[in-house]
């Protein structure tokens, strides 16, 4: 499913203009951004959770050179599915 598939169907279901579901896509994407960014965690019931993992710093290898690099810490998006959606891809 795209983006505009999802703004489609918000505007199908609650009977909305496509620029409206638009717009409240948008808002919902741009509240998780800026909540991932502040590091805090997203918690969808039935879908599954955001959160912010932090990497240390590490010595990496560069694969085409196979010299050592200095890879910077870093922190990553991670979502993990909720039981109840495992549970329905499976059976």
């Amino acid at each position: 499913m795209k983006k505009s598939d999802l703004i489609a169907t918000v505007a199908a279901k609650a009977k909305i203009t496509n620029k409206a579901a638009e717009d409240v896509v948008n808002i919902i994407f741009q509240t998780m951004k800026q909540a991932l960014i502040r590091g805090e965690r997203i918690e969808l019931r039935g879908l599954g959770s955001f959160s912010v993992k932090k990497y240390g710093a590490y010595i990496g290898r560069n694969p085409k050179t196979g010299g050592q690099i200095n890879v910077k810490e870093k922190r990553l998006p991670v979502f993990k599915t909720g039981k109840d959606l495992q549970r329905r891809i499976n059976s």
